[in-house]
C-alpha cells in the first residue's frame, strides 16, 4: 500500500462498554499500535489512531436498515487506511447482535478496499447450521480481511477460514501488558494483612451461558466465600469491573443479605481506578476475565471462576489450568480458597514468547500493509523486554470522558430498569409467590451468614485456646527450670 499523507488507523474496540476490561483493552491496543509504528520507523506526526467503538454500525441501522444511519460509519471507514479490530468479542451471535454489526463494517471495508486486521478477538464458537454464524463467516473471508487472531478459541477460528491467503493465529490478550501501560496508577500495597479482591458477576451470568449454577447458588457461594475468608483471617473487598449489572448485584447483596458496605467498592467507571484497588490485593478471585488477566500482568495470583469458556482458555494459555474453577452444583468455596492459597504460594511466572505474540501479530500485519516489504523483518522487531520498557503509558481519563462514561452507564441502567419493569408487568407468575420464594431464600442466606459468624467466633476462641496452651507450656517449663535450680543449689549445699 502506497500512502503519501498521514496514515489513518481506525481502531475498533468495545471502548464504550461499562466493563473496564474493555477499556483496558482499548488503552493497551493504542499503546501497542503506537509502539509498532515507532518500531516500523514512523514518528507520531506520520500517523493517527482514530479509536472508535466496535459498534460503529448503529443498532438502529441493524433494526431498520435506514441508510441515513450508516453515513457516519461509511464516512469514517472510507477515510481510513487500515482498520484494526482490537480484542473485543466481535463474533458474538448467540444472544448479541455484534456479528451483524461486524459483518456490515466488513461490507463497507470491502466496498472501499480498506485492509482489515482482527487482533486477539474473543470468539463465541462456530456453528455450521447457524445462519448468523454463517453470515459472519462470509464477510470474514472478504479479500479486505488480511489476518485474524484470537486470544482464546483457535479451533473455532479455523472453521471460519475459507480463503487460503487469510492469515489466522492464536495470540495473547493485549491486556497482558496492562501492568506497563497503566504503571502510573499502580500503588505500593498499604495493608500488611493479606487482602483478597473478589470480582463479582451478575447472578444469572452462569445460567445465561448454559452452566448449571443458579442465581441462588451464586449468592450462596459468595456469602460462604466471604465467611471462609474471614475464618482464615484474610481481609477482603467485593468489587466489580464496572458492568452496571454486576454493580446492581453487589448492591442487592448489601440490601438483602447484610454484606457490610465498607467491604464493597462501587462506581468503577475508569480503568485507573481499577488499578489503584488491584494494587492492594495479594490475591484475586474473579468471574470476569479481565480482572484475571490484569492481575496476571501485575504479578498478582488469581483464581478464575468459569462462567464462559474464555476464562478456561486464558488460564490454559498462561499455563495455570489449576487456577480455573469449573462452576457447578459440586463446586465448594473450600476448593476455591485452596486454589487461591496454592496460587499465592506459587506466585506468577510469565512466558515471554507467548506474551509478545499479540505485539508480533500487529507488527507483521501493519508492517506488511504500510511498508514495501510484504513480511517485515522479524529481526528488526522489538524484543519482549523492549516492548515492556518502551510501551507508552496511559495518560488518564479526562473530566469530559469521566462524565461521558457515567452518563452512558446510567442510560444503560435506566434502559434495563424499564425493560425489567415492563417484563414484570406482563409476567404470568403470581407476584406473591415470587416474593415468598425470595423471602425464604433471604432467610436461608441470613442463617448461613449467622453460621459463618459463629464459625469465625469459634476460630477466634480456638486461636485464644492455642495461645493459652502455649503460655501454659512456657509456665510449666519455667517452673521446672526453677525446680532444677533449687535442686542443684541444695545438692551443692
Amino acid at each position: 500500500m502506497q500512502i503519501e499523507n498521514k496514515i489513518e488507523i481506525l481502531l475498533l474496540t468495545n471502548r464504550d462498554s461499562d466493563n473496564l476490561g474493555d477499556q483496558v483493552i482499548e488503552a493497551c491496543d493504542i499503546s501497542l499500535i503506537s509502539l509498532v509504528m515507532e518500531n516500523l520507523g514512523f514518528n507520531p506526526d506520520q500517523y493517527h489512531i482514530n479509536s472508535r467503538a466496535a459498534g460503529i454500525i448503529k443498532k438502529k441501522y441493524v433494526e431498520t436498515k435506514d441508510e441515513e444511519l450508516l453515513k457516519d460509519a461509511e464516512n469514517t471507514i472510507s477515510k481510513s487506511d487500515i482498520i484494526v479490530f482490537g480484542g473485543a468479542p466481535l463474533f458474538n451471535y448467540l444472544y448479541q447482535i455484534f456479528y451483524e454489526r461486524t459483518a456490515v463494517t466488513l461490507e463497507l471495508a470491502d466496498k472501499y478496499n480498506k485492509p482489515v486486521i482482527f487482533s486477539a478477538i474473543g470468539i463465541e464458537g462456530y456453528d455450521e447450521k447457524n445462519s448468523k454464524c454463517q453470515r459472519l463467516k462470509k464477510t470474514l473471508n472478504f479479500e479486505c480481511v488480511k489476518r485474524i487472531t484470537t486470544r482464546d478459541d483457535f479451533e473455532s477460528l479455523v472453521n471460519y477460514k475459507d480463503r487460503e491467503n487469510l492469515v489466522v493465529g492464536k495470540v495473547s490478550d493485549p491486556a497482558v501488558f496492562a501492568n506497563e501501560v497503566f504503571g502510573n496508577y499502580i500503588r505500593k500495597k498499604s495493608s500488611k494483612k493479606k487482602k483478597i479482591g473478589i470480582f463479582l458477576i451478575r447472578a444469572n451470568a452462569f445460567v445465561d451461558n448454559n452452566i448449571d449454577f443458579s442465581p441462588e447458588a451464586a449468592i450462596d457461594m459468595w456469602i460462604n466465600l466471604i465467611g471462609d475468608l474471614e475464618a482464615k483471617g484474610y481481609d477482603y473487598e467485593l468489587i466489580t469491573s464496572g458492568h452496571f449489572g454486576d454493580e446492581a448485584f453487589l448492591d442487592s447483596l448489601i440490601r438483602d443479605y447484610d454484606i457490610p458496605l465498607r467491604r464493597c467498592v462501587f462506581n468503577m467507571n475508569c480503568p485507573e481506578d481499577l488499578f489503584e484497588h488491584l494494587s492492594n490485593y495479594d490475591g484475586v478471585i474473579s468471574c470476569r476475565l479481565h480482572p484475571n488477566i490484569i492481575s496476571f500482568s501485575m504479578g498478582i495470583p488469581s483464581v478464575g471462576l468459569i462462567w464462559n469458556t474464555k476464562v478456561a482458555n486464558f488460564y490454559h494459555a498462561v499455563g495455570y489450568d489449576n487456577r480455573a474453577v469449573t462452576m457447578g452444583s459440586n463446586t465448594t468455596t473450600e476448593e476455591i480458597i485452596e486454589k487461591l492459597d496454592n496460587a499465592m504460594s506459587e506466585g506468577v511466572t510469565k512466558d515471554e514468547d507467548y506474551l509478545i505474540s499479540v505485539y508480533a501479530n500487529l507488527y507483521e500485519g501493519i508492517g506488511s500493509l504500510i511498508t514495501n516489504v510484504s513480511e517485515p523483518q522479524v529481526a528488526n522487531m522489538y524484543s519482549y523486554q523492549d516492548v515492556v520498557n518502551k510501551l507508552p503509558r496511559y495518560s488518564g481519563t479526562s473530566d469530559k470522558e469521566r462524565k461521558t462514561k457515567l452518563e452512558r452507564k446510567f442510560r444503560r441502567a435506566y434502559d434495563n430498569f424499564y425493560a425489567a419493569k415492563k417484563k414484570a408487568a406482563v409476567s404470568k407468575e403470581p407476584k406473591e409467590f415470587i416474593n415468598r420464594i425470595n423471602d425464604e431464600h433471604r432467610k436461608n442466606v441470613k442463617l448461613q451468614i449467622d453460621i459463618n459468624n459463629k464459625k469465625k467466633e469459634i476460630g477466634k476462641l480456638q486461636n485464644e485456646l492455642s495461645k493459652m496452651k502455649i503460655k501454659l507450656e512456657k509456665n510449666k517449663t519455667t517452673k521446672q527450670a526453677v525446680k532444677n535450680i533449687i535442686k542443684n543449689f541444695i545438692g551443692r549445699s
